[in-house]
């Protein structure tokens, strides 16, 4: 199996060279470019499973590779190397996108190439680098990339009703959309989306879009009745600051 390194920086380009070598011996050919352009004809000429793609480089940006290659025609999972900021993080995990920041460690690297190798044919990189383009273009974030078993589902954050924990899997309830499942634990998607006001964690084991609230009932504790009928418990450390959250809805 052959990878592809786009780098800019030659430090930057043999440190992640060492490092797949030491950690990954799945690999066995390494090819290195020092700009977008070398990297694609490299892709074009050696077909590899994963691209290790910097993204702010000269003259063109790790984030145009698809304005030079026709996805369709490949076959392989891109992993960013980065220093972005916290802001085109968010950026990335919501376009469900793999990156790795810069300084470069080697348990990262394993475990992103580990995931990069088992998505192969099944990620649809260019719909989800064409998502991650918006979310950097645009200071409001509006979807949220969902891997399910044959891709990548996006879905608008108004769309989501409920999101409820299945162990280390999340049930996600979508409007007029199947449930989907996903093999993430509750806790990733708390953390993603905490900066969406309109989510909240009435429960350890949900987290719910306070848009679909249909009625808060006082029976059995108490607990919320969603658009969809379903019931969603509230904890009793949580029961009166979400009494004074619906209160102030609208």
């Amino acid at each position: 199996m052959n990878i592809v390194i786009i780098d800019d920086e030659p430090k930057a380009r043999n440190l992640l060279e060492i490092l797949v070598k030491e950690n990954c011996p799945q690999i066995s050919q390494i090819f290195k470019a020092e700009d977008l352009l070398s990297g694609v004809t490299l892709i074009k000429k050696h077909s590899p499973v994963v691209v290790f793609l910097d993204i702010e480089m000269p003259r063109y940006s790790g984030l145009e590779i698809f304005n030079f290659i026709d996805s369709s025609n490949y076959n392989f999972e891109i992993i960013f190397t980065t220093a972005y900021n916290e802001y085109a993080i968010k950026a990335f995990e919501l376009s469900a996108i793999d990156y790795l920041l810069k300084p470069l460690r080697a348990d990262k690297i394993k475990e992103a190439m580990a995931k990069a190798l088992n998505s192969i044919g099944k990620a649809y990189i260019n719909k989800k680098l064409d998502e991650l383009q918006k979310s950097l273009k645009s200071a409001n974030f509006k979807k949220i990339g969902l891997p399910v078993a044959d891709g990548i589902k996006f879905v608008n954050f108004e769309d989501i009703i409920i999101l409820k924990a299945d162990g280390m899997y999340t049930r996600v309830s979508v409007l007029n959309s199947a449930e989907i499942i996903i093999s993430k634990p509750l806790k990733h998607f708390v953390e993603l989306l905490e900066p969406i006001s309109t989510f909240y964690r009435p429960h350890r084991s949900y987290l719910i879009n306070l848009i679909y609230i249909k009625e808060y009932s006082k029976k059995d504790g108490g607990y919320i009745v969603m658009d969809t009928n379903e019931t969603v418990s509230i904890s009793k450390d949580k029961k009166e600051e979400f009494l004074t959250i619906v209160q102030n809805i609208g």
